[in-house]
């Protein structure tokens, strides 16, 4: 009987860490090579099926380093993965920071949005990244520390068309600017519009790479938009920003996370939308 069960387990673990791959790789450049991968075993089955012993020898020569090469094609693919794993963090340790951290939060969403709703009508160009499960380090390390309260003067000081630091974006943990003047992975979408400037592809490559949340402000247009998840939310008003905030970043109790997905569903649902920004 105990064999049996771990019989079971054995074959869901494996289905399910299939599963996982094969829905990372969906979403990457990775598709691709696992279709190279299969079409080559495919061949070395039936040069040995048909006694092709030339082209069977090659192959499975091939096949010896292949392990090495497949660490090596999808090393962006296992990084990421191991990222994602490596920065989850336990729930238990920030109970008791649990009230602090809510209201710390709620003071920083309302800022930004005032922030972002008054370089809405200068036209200022922002980029303002939302840390959530998957830590952004390396992010952070490439601008500048700081490690202050968000405001909204201060964000409107770093984005100013002629600080230093506007260029690039900055990155809240926990309801406090840790860095500004950072450098974020532009998107490798091919499918996304010619006319989206740096800014938005850069905010959509953030929301690629990790679980961040992404606000995105205009400097041509002055439209706010918000990434999530590689989905780009344009055009939004102060009110819809605030919600999706507040929805995404803003801890929620067990009976309010159908409600939350069915709110952000409906906000995101749309393919990513073409535009003139940047």
């Amino acid at each position: 009987m105990l064999t049996r069960f771990t019989d079971i387990l054995d074959v869901a673990l494996m289905a399910f860490l299939l599963y996982k791959l094969l829905t990372l790789l969906k979403t990457t450049s990775g598709t691709n090579l696992l279709k190279g991968v299969l079409i080559f075993l495919a061949v070395l089955f039936l040069s040995s099926i048909l006694h092709l012993n030339g082209i069977s020898f090659i192959l499975s020569r091939m096949l010896e380093w292949g392990v090495l090469a497949l660490i090596i094609l999808f090393q962006p693919e296992i990084r990421r993965v191991l990222e994602q794993v490596g920065s989850q963090r336990l729930k238990f340790l920030n109970l008791f920071s649990r009230e602090g951290t809510v209201s710390e939060m709620e003071r920083t969403i309302a800022q930004t949005v005032l922030a972002c709703t008054e370089m809405s009508r200068s036209r200022t160009g922002a980029l303002i990244v939302f840390e959530q499960k998957m830590q952004l380090d390396d992010m952070v390390r490439s601008g500048t520390v700081l490690d202050a309260a968000v405001s909204s003067e201060l964000l409107k000081n770093i984005f100013f068309v002629k600080a230093p630091m506007h260029d690039g974006a900055v990155i809240i943990r926990h309801g406090r600017l840790l860095g500004a003047g950072c450098m974020l992975p532009l998107s490798k979408n091919v499918n996304l519009s010619r006319d989206l400037g740096m800014r938005h592809r850069a905010g959509i490559g953030m929301s690629e790479n990790s679980d961040a949340v992404v606000v995105i402000v205009s400097e041509e247009t002055g439209s706010i938009s918000v990434a999530i998840g590689g989905m780009l939310r344009r055009h939004l008003m102060p009110e819809t920003l605030e919600n999706i905030l507040r929805n995404e970043l803003m801890p929620q109790e067990e009976g309010e996370q159908p409600e939350k997905r069915r709110f952000l569903a409906k906000l995101l649902s749309g393919r990513k939308e073409d535009g003139n920004e940047q």
